[in-house]
């Protein structure tokens, strides 16, 4: 199959695929009887509408982006970090604890201090999956969501004890919450009226940053190669454990990152609920981008949309919120299933023969030491010994006499 028509192969699966997802979200929203027209259109262009919509997108965008950037550095190093909603509470943390202790200091270096934090403590905890993974052969997915429910309750006893904002406790509310960070903590609004802040700029610049990490560094190569076939890695002298440990570290970082931005730049101050499930929709999001920065930028904004969306059929299509939740694993199946199709070279090779019949074109030579390209060894003379001058002239003289071809080379 050429470039052209590889090209059309994957588009075509792609449509099937997102026309399979948007059937079996249409089929939940009949089961819970609502309107699947009116569904869809409030969930894909009602947030468009105006700019506080778009700018809703966007600041939902750039956490799922950070998050989906580290899950992709995890994956395409081989670890599945699956615990990216865990590594963004902690790095929520971390973020706080230094915004709030060091107050005093000016907005310049206090920001980027407060992200700086953030990122040590998502990486710590994403660290810890790393390293039991690469010292102790710890299935990383067991541990990763084992740390998930660490994180959570570590962050709800921070926010119901020791970090909890004193005024709560004063007026009796208890709100589990820290006292609002100070403005110089604060990342810069962008526009009057609405949320979309500096956040922004820092996940497009991630993104610069990750792409010429994994595709245009050493290091990079590296970790793709220890993704891609670990073992041959290790036999070319790549020391896999080492860069497991490192994609993990970065991974967390991300997620740290992720969260520090969001309570800086939307919340500023740590609340409950605050990763908003973004660890798991980054996941998502990485695959849909193809764990590929160019990918997450977009995808991240279609889910975006998809979540601001959500919020809004409850209201207007009297569609539950969590019926998106089954979309998103709609998607997730569909991208899973389409990626398999797109890599399996035998269905492309299918595929492209059967279009070449039905058009009337001739068929496309098959792959060299494919079955196709080596019929029975009974045919005479045989295709397949057509580079082996003294096997072909024994074949044919063995045609000649009436013996196998096996027979004549003996």
């Amino acid at each position: 199959m050429n470039k052209s028509g590889k090209l059309a192969y994957n588009t075509s699966v792609v449509i099937v695929a997102i026309a399979a997802a948007m059937g079996i979200g249409a089929i939940v929203f009949a089961m819970v009887g609502a309107d699947i027209v009116k569904a869809y259109m409030v969930i894909l262009t009602e947030p468009l509408k105006d700019m506080i919509g778009i700018t809703e997108i966007i600041v939902r965008a750039i956490p799922l982006s950070l998050i989906a950037l580290g899950i992709a550095i995890a994956f395409r190093s081989g670890i599945l970090n699956i615990g990216a909603e865990g590594q963004m509470l902690m790095g929520i943390l971390a973020s706080s604890a230094t915004a709030i202790a060091f107050a005093s200091l000016p907005k310049p270096i206090l920001v980027p201090l407060s992200i700086l934090a953030g990122a040590a403590g998502g990486a710590l905890w994403g660290g810890i999956a790393g390293v039991l993974k690469a010292r102790l052969g710890v299935n990383e997915i067991l541990s990763t969501v084992m740390l998930n429910y660490i994180a959570a309750q570590f962050y709800t006893f921070l926010l119901r004890g020791p970090m909890m904002d004193p005024e709560e406790l004063v007026t009796g509310s208890g709100t589990p919450q820290t006292v609002r960070m100070p403005k110089s903590a604060w990342l810069d609004r962008l526009l009057p009226g609405t949320r979309l802040h500096a956040g922004v700029y820092i996940a497009i610049g991630l993104a610069i940053v990750v792409f010429f990490l994994l595709w245009r560094t050493t290091a990079g190569f590296r970790m793709r190669a220890a993704g891609a076939e670990a073992k041959a890695a290790r036999y070319s002298g790549v020391k896999v454990q080492r860069y497991l440990v490192i994609a993990m570290l970065l991974s967390g970082a991300f997620a740290g990152i992720a969260g520090s931005v969001e309570v800086l730049g939307v919340h500023r101050r740590a609340i409950e609920g605050i990763s908003g499930g973004y660890g798991f929709t980054g996941i998502v999001v990485a695959l849909f981008g193809g764990l590929h920065p160019a990918g997450i930028i977009p995808a991240s904004m279609f889910f975006g949309l998809l979540l601001l969306g959500a919020d809004m059929t409850q209201r207007l299509a009297d569609v539950p919120a969590n019926m998106v939740l089954v979309l998103q694993g709609a998607i997730i199946l569909a991208i899973v299933s389409a990626r398999q199709f797109m890599n399996n070279p035998y269905v492309q090779d299918k595929v492209a023969r059967a279009f070449s019949r039905w058009f009337g074109r001739p068929e496309p030579p098959a792959p060299p030491g494919s079955i196709e390209a080596c019929p029975d060894p009974s045919d005479t003379p045989d295709p397949c010994l057509a580079d082996d001058p003294e096997a072909l002239a024994a074949a044919e003289d063995a045609a000649s006499k009436g013996k196998a071809p096996e027979e004549a080379s003996r």
